[in-house]
């Protein structure tokens, strides 16, 4: 668990707060994006990695640096508005999978690990969206 010690005012002693890394979305997206990135892209014919493997790794990486992002912005509907965009990129490394399948590129045994870890993000990742978003209508 990793903690950051901020200073509240003067009167009031020190806080602990926690950062985007806590989120089980965070986490579970940081899975799918090492499995890209150290399992998936280095099975890519060596033709394929400037193109396919350059998207594969953007959407990957794209899914943890939004939820990241909206995390930092601290209002509800500004960090549910960033997770829809990681939830799209979720489904935007599926779909170069799919591609890299269909262009035998890769083996169908690797998509359904890259469709598990997607689904199982998006799963994680909805269920944050839903929280933000009732948080929204209460404010």
């Amino acid at each position: 668990m990793v903690k950051v010690k901020i200073m509240a005012p003067e009167k009031n002693p020190p806080t602990e707060t926690y950062t985007f890394e806590e989120l089980a979305c965070w986490q579970q997206a940081r899975r799918l994006r090492n499995l890209v990135a150290l399992e998936i892209v280095k099975r890519l014919p060596a033709d394929e990695r400037h193109r396919l493997a350059d998207q594969l790794l953007r959407a990957a990486r794209s899914v943890t640096a939004n939820i990241a992002e909206g995390y930092g912005r601290y209002h509800y509907r500004d960090c549910y508005r960033f997770c829809a965009q990681a939830r799209g990129s979720c489904f935007e490394v599926l779909d170069h999978m799919i591609t890299a399948v269909d262009e035998r590129l890769l083996a169908p045994e690797l998509l359904a690990e890259c469709r598990r870890a997607v689904n199982s993000t998006v799963k994680v990742l909805n269920g944050y969206m839903a929280y933000l978003k009732r948080r929204a209508e209460a404010t």
